[in-house]
């Protein structure tokens, strides 16, 4: 910074104004094997790489430091795999998703696997003006439908605790967060949960497998906050650490208490548009919240 004559700070010349986002693409890729290990922090920093080794040509912000407009909705924690995770990129030229779904998939790490790209539709029309920027993809984020593996533990315990869980109108867990020690209620989260028999029985070691769908609330009540709570009410006491896959997130369909795919209200019928409309690189790939067994159940309220 320089100084004048006079002491004060003298403005700083400006560089170029950053190019305007053109447009927003919205991500859902999965988090598996061994990068359910790594940090949100490291994931975005693999994400910043590919997306420069892509060549996708991603918007920046203003100031001394620009960082890249890519935005996480509802990661999930550390040590937790999922095949629901989302984010948005702003671009400066139209791409066609398709492109870059592939293109992205190529250049992330084995374990980071994109699975569909989406362009996000704007808000309808308000007389003559239209917003610039879509409905936030975080708000569409209500619940994530959850499935955790306990080794060692019997089926039939389980199935006692979780109907335990189910009855109960008020659980308290303990959780120590940024403030300290904090008590919730982790029942009044929790919409639906039950044993998968047959994935339980079709494991490959003697394992209990529940699936829970869990509204995002404040605090968040995670996975581990609900087995405290299968504790409290059954004595369930897994003998070694659960694994924890997060199948799906995404808007709660009041009649079925199912989840509904967040990105369908951004869905387009109609072609591409740019330099790589003509691209012919086919429909999205198909979405699955199966990550590891085709004869489980969806949980259902």
């Amino acid at each position: 910074m320089r100084v004048g004559r006079t002491g004060a700070l003298a403005p700083q010349p400006e560089g170029p104004a950053p190019a305007p986002v053109i447009q927003r693409l919205r991500v859902r890729y999965a988090k598996r094997g061994r990068m359910r290990f790594t940090s949100h922090r490291d994931i975005s920093r693999a994400v910043e790489r590919a997306v420069r080794r892509a060549g996708i040509p991603v918007a920046f912000s203003a100031g001394f430091t620009p960082h890249p407009k890519i935005s996480y909705a509802g990661a999930a924690a550390t040590g937790v795999a999922s095949e629901a995770e989302y984010l948005e990129l702003g671009l400066t030229e139209t791409r066609d998703p398709a492109r870059v779904r592939d293109d992205l998939d190529a250049a992330l790490p084995a374990g980071l696997d994109v699975l569909d790209v989406v362009e996000a539709r704007p808000p309808a029309r308000t007389g003559e003006a239209q917003a610039a920027r879509p409905a936030a993809l975080a708000d569409r984020l209500e619940a994530s439908l959850w499935q955790v593996r306990l080794d060692g533990v019997d089926a039939e315990a389980a199935a006692k605790a979780v109907d335990a869980f189910v009855a109960a109108d008020r659980i308290e867990v303990e959780r120590l967060t940024k403030k300290g020690r904090r008590r919730f209620d982790v029942r009044a989260a929790v919409s639906a949960c039950e044993l998968d028999r047959r994935a339980s029985a079709a494991a490959d070691a003697p394992c209990a497998i529940l699936r829970m769908v869990v509204r995002h609330t404040t605090p968040a009540v995670r996975p581990d906050d609900i087995l405290a709570g299968l504790g409290q009410v059954a004595d369930l006491a897994p003998p070694s650490p659960p694994l924890v896959t997060r199948l799906a997130q995404g808007p709660v369909d009041a009649a079925t208490g199912e989840l509904a795919d967040p990105l369908d209200p951004d869905r387009e019928t109609v072609a591409p548009s740019g330099d790589d409309a003509a691209a012919g690189h086919g429909p999205a790939r198909p979405q699955s919240a199966e990550p590891a067994s085709a004869d489980a159940v969806s949980a259902r309220p």
